[in-house]
């Protein structure tokens, strides 16, 4: 088995910290699809009481129950600009998520990389030591046996 590299303890930490982020950029992903979620079911609840109000005035509305609806579309207004920030801003979070994510993994690669490159280092470094001792076992062979055969 290879020696575990300093690096290595680097590379883990690393990699802790890069699923982290991503399970945050999961989150965050969810919270920006729910908040669009919300924002879309306001607008359309907002164009279905419009409708319905624009039915009611083609039949006649007492002023009263106009400014009713006025009012509650009003509200409805304000909740959906509410809503709207919320969405950005949860676009936004989404945003800096993935920008974070992708800095830690473009430092994992990093990191394993130069990893690798020591390994790689490492594994020639021996094999070279191999062969060289391997030479040595055959020149000691070839000068140890006797010069001429003894009959």
């Amino acid at each position: 088995m290879p020696q575990r590299l300093p690096l290595d303890t680097l590379t883990d930490l690393e990699r802790t910290q890069t699923d982290d982020a991503a399970r945050r950029l999961g989150t965050l992903q969810t919270a920006r699809i729910t908040a669009d979620q919300k924002l879309a079911l306001l607008q359309q609840y907002r164009r279905d009481y419009y409708d319905q109000l624009q039915a009611l005035m083609m039949q006649g509305l007492p002023t009263a129950k106009w400014r009713n609806y006025q009012n509650f579309l009003a509200t409805l207004d304000g909740a959906i600009d509410q809503q709207r920030a919320i969405a950005a801003q949860a676009a936004s979070r989404v945003d800096h998520g993935r920008v974070d994510w992708q800095d830690h993994k473009r430092r994992l690669n990093s990191f394993d990389t130069l990893a690798e490159r020591v390994r790689r280092q490492e594994l020639l470094a021996q094999a070279k030591n191999e062969q060289r001792e391997s030479d040595e076992r055959s020149a000691r062979k070839f000068f140890d046996r006797p010069a001429h055969p003894i009959p």
